[in-house]
């Protein structure tokens, strides 16, 4: 039995023995990290490598330049045209309120031309352009402006030029009917005072009952107790 044991060991049917040195494994991961951070290193180099002798990281920088530049003028463009806005903005601020002041003064040029229009007409109306008096009521004009007002105005000029001013009183009355009775008031409780330098323009509001019916109208120029100028008119 030991013969057949031995002569089988010693033959070719022998079976087969390997010897191998058994590491513990830790050192085994450690070798395998090894191994593999040594291929992916080389992988890296090679590839890094290759796109050298292509050309790309050359091309790469080169685009990416570029886009920086490109980037910048984009920059500078958006900021001038926010520049440009805000400017444009302003202007349009500053136009607005401009025009807002031209209307302003449109608007009181055309109260001033009215006015201006009305004391044309008045003069036009009340000048008659006769008489040779040194003083003289040279117009009077009354208007129903209300159940309860009347509105008159007066012109007094002194026809002589370099005429020395004329210290008065001017009184203005208005007579018609109330009630089917006589009726007359006056501008004032008393004359006005008046200083006439060439000429005088005055003008005013009197009260007078609803029911009272104005039929004339007269304005006398009074120095003292004598009647300088006197004008009179049916309206």
């Amino acid at each position: 039995m030991r013969f057949r044991l031995l002569r089988r060991r010693l033959t070719v049917s022998a079976p087969m023995v390997s010897v191998r040195s058994r590491l513990p494994w830790p050192m085994r991961w450690l070798l395998g990290a090894i191994v593999l951070g040594f291929s992916g290193a080389l992988a890296v180099w090679a590839f890094e490598f290759g796109k050298d002798i292509a050309g790309l990281d050359r091309n790469a920088a080169l685009e990416l330049m570029q886009l920086r530049r490109e980037v910048q003028v984009l920059r500078s463009n958006l900021n001038e045209s926010q520049s440009v806005s805000n400017t444009s903005e302003s202007l349009l601020i500053a136009e607005r309120a401009t025009q807002e002041q031209l209307m302003m003064q449109i608007r009181q040029l055309q109260a001033d031309n009215l006015a201006l229009r009305s004391d044309l007409g008045f003069f036009e109306r009340l000048i008659p352009g006769s008489g040779t008096d040194a003083l003289s009521i040279r117009g009077l004009q009354a208007e129903r402006v209300s159940d309860t007002q009347l509105r008159w105005q007066v012109l007094m000029m002194q026809a002589s030029k370099n005429a020395p001013d004329f210290k008065g009183t001017l009184e203005v009355i208005f007579v018609g009917t109330l009630d089917g009775k006589p009726w007359t008031t006056t501008q004032a409780p008393t004359p006005q005072p008046v200083l006439i330098k060439g000429y005088l323009r005055m003008e005013g509001l009197v009260d007078v009952p609803a029911q009272a019916v104005v039929k004339n109208v007269t304005a006398r120029i009074l120095q003292g107790s004598s009647v300088r100028s006197m004008q009179s008119f049916n309206l």
